[in-house]
């Protein structure tokens, strides 16, 4: 790879099938929760700071419109992650809130991981909302080793 070229020098060796395999299964599972996990984190954070998760401030912090707040917390709701209530807000369950504890924790601690590479604070918490959800618990192991032996 040159140094200022992100593509190699050369065509890099193929894994074996069933190794290359392994990877993509793991970024198709990544990403098959990666909706379900940043729904649940976002509600459990409106309940902790607001009191109420309603599908307006969902859509807003989310950017994307009401109608589609509403078909995804009634899948979340036929996963037994949340539980609605007309007119009043979204709860989740323990199933869901479990879900979002383990999410923000993994969040954080790529952030961590980041902003102790020296990457600036608004770019780790930018990069790790999209890294926290493709990364293996084996790396995530690894990035809490890093910050524990750098005292972070």
């Amino acid at each position: 790879m040159t140094r200022n070229s992100p593509l190699p020098d050369a065509a890099p060796e193929l894994p074996d099938a069933s190794t290359q395999m392994e990877g993509f299964q793991q970024v198709r599972e990544a990403h098959r929760l990666e909706l379900i996990e940043d729904y649940v984190e976002l509600i459990s954070d409106l309940i902790h700071s607001i009191g109420e998760a309603r599908q307006v401030q969902i859509a807003e912090r989310l950017g994307v419109a009401q109608p589609t707040v509403a078909k995804m917390l009634k899948r979340l709701e036929a996963d037994g992650y949340v539980q609605l209530r007309p007119y009043q807000g979204t709860l989740l369950t323990d199933k869901g809130e479990a879900m979002a504890q383990y999410s923000r924790a993994r969040h954080q601690l790529v952030e961590s991981f980041l902003l102790a590479l020296g990457v600036d604070e608004d770019s780790a918490r930018r990069d790790a909302e999209g890294m926290e959800h493709h990364v293996s618990q084996a790396t995530l192991d690894a990035f809490r080793h890093y910050l524990d032996r750098h005292g972070r």
